[in-house]
């Protein structure tokens, strides 16, 4: 069995015991019976593959910008890679929130009969946590959160940003770091690249051993996650949620497609199947930091995009291009005006456009970064405390679904990028023969 119906098929076992587990836990004692162990078991296991995952992120990240960077700064490539990246990533991002914007507003999911109301009002205590008392806490200096990524691009303890995986500083010092070591002409600066690329060959030995184990660690990820919650808040919220995963399908499906085949020449299917490893590794870890290890395999041995354009692209992405996120910001805040019958006009909803495009870059750092930018944008409109409150909690009980297939969309679009923009560099060897 092939390695991505490993995952397809430990992902489609993980729903069905989890949602078996979920109805036996109503009828039975859960409290002393094989649910417990399950649960426990899984976590246990779930967690220690997401541990190994994080665990490389960061090796992974710094070693590959290290690298990339310094075969491409001695020569004009570096300048025109930089600017082709944050065009790709501004367009994607763009058409994501644009297609949300215009799902949500042509499905109105927020105009609900009032008894409806009252029950999605009254339901939404029980997605109360402290995750989300915490993003609302961060969320309380506004724009000045908005500030905090400028300061994160230059953190004063590399080594401290790194622990609490601030991705952003880490890569703007390989940035820096790889730029004068390519523009180094000494012994030094060959011995200093020979280093860094064997190191960077040690750690993706490491990350492969570790990806041996995905089908186990994505069953472990996602059966516990159904066993607890089961579908009955995706349900009670349905009009909302599948108002996101519809303008989530047609980004992924039409918009992305259509600027690979445009811009690229790329037939999607062959790279969506290329890519099945990372998006349901994406899925079931709902992280694309953790999943850069699976994206980068992915990218560079299925696709076929060269390590020069992958090492360069895929980790400013995963911090950086924030497709499904920025698309899902989009549809909250419009929900939520719907909901509580605020009106939101066209350039008010424009506002709310470039707001989800900044804050999905501003607090990717930040845990519970989805939350907090949409309490950013929801003070920015206008809302007052008592609404968003109520809100935050209300999406906070769907929250886990969406952020498992909204992560899976992050990751598509930066794989996307990475193809489209290795085809301008001239790059034809895509998709071997596995």
């Amino acid at each position: 069995m092939s390695f991505h119906k490993k995952i397809m098929f430990s992902l489609l076992l993980a729903f069905l015991l989890g949602i078996w587990a979920n109805l036996s836990s109503q009828t039975i004692d859960s409290d002393n019976n094989w649910i417990t162990i399950l649960i426990f078991v899984c976590e246990f296991v779930g967690k220690l593959f997401l541990n190994g995952l994080k665990m490389v992120v960061i090796p992974l990240v710094l070693t590959s910008v290290i690298c990339g960077v310094s075969q491409i700064s001695s020569d004009r490539d570096f300048g025109r890679l930089g600017l082709k990246t944050l065009l790709i990533y501004s367009l994607t991002g763009l058409l994501a929130v644009c297609t949300g914007l215009l799902c949500v507003n042509l499905i109105k999911p927020g105009d609900v009969d009032q008894e409806t109301k009252d029950a999605i009002i009254a339901n939404q205590g029980g997605g109360h946590s402290p995750s989300m008392d915490k993003a609302m806490q961060t969320a309380n200096d506004g724009w000045q959160n908005l500030a905090e990524i400028f300061h994160r691009m230059l953190p004063p303890n590399l080594f401290s940003a790194a622990a609490e995986g601030q991705l952003l500083g880490l890569i703007c010092f390989g940035l820096l770091f790889g730029f004068f070591l390519g523009r180094s002409n000494s012994a030094f600066g060959k011995v200093q690249q020979n280093f860094w690329q064997g190191l960077q060959e040690i750690v993706l030995k490491i990350t492969n051993f570790i990806l041996g184990f995905a089908p186990l660690g994505i069953f472990a990820l996602v059966t516990p996650t159904l066993a607890k919650s089961g579908l009955d808040a995706f349900w009670l919220m349905g009009g909302f949620a599948l108002t996101v995963l519809l303008a989530l399908g047609i980004h992924a499906l039409v918009a992305l497609p259509v600027l690979m085949k445009v811009v690229g020449g790329i037939r999607f299917t062959a790279h969506y199947r290329a890519m099945t490893p990372a998006l349901l590794t994406a899925f079931s870890t709902a992280s694309s930091s953790a999943t850069l290890p699976v994206t980068m395999d992915c990218v560079t041995r299925k696709v076929g995009v060269s390590k020069k354009i992958s090492s360069f692209t895929l980790p400013l992405g995963a911090t950086l291009n924030m497709d499904g996120t920025a698309l899902f910001e989009c549809v909250v805040v419009i929900f939520l005006a719907q909901f509580f019958g605020i009106e939101m006009g066209w350039v008010t909803q424009f506002s709310v456009v470039l707001l989800a495009l900044l804050t999905s870059v501003g607090v990717a750092g930040i845990p519970s970064a989805s939350l907090v930018a949409i309490l950013v944008i929801l003070q920015s409109v206008g809302f007052d405390d008592s609404a968003i409150a109520t809100g935050v909690g209300m999406v906070y009980v769907v929250d886990r679904i969406l952020d498992m297939t909204r992560t899976m969309i992050n990751v598509l679009g930066d794989s996307c990028a990475a193809a489209v923009i290795g085809k301008t560099e001239g790059e034809e060897n895509y998709y071997p023969p596995q």
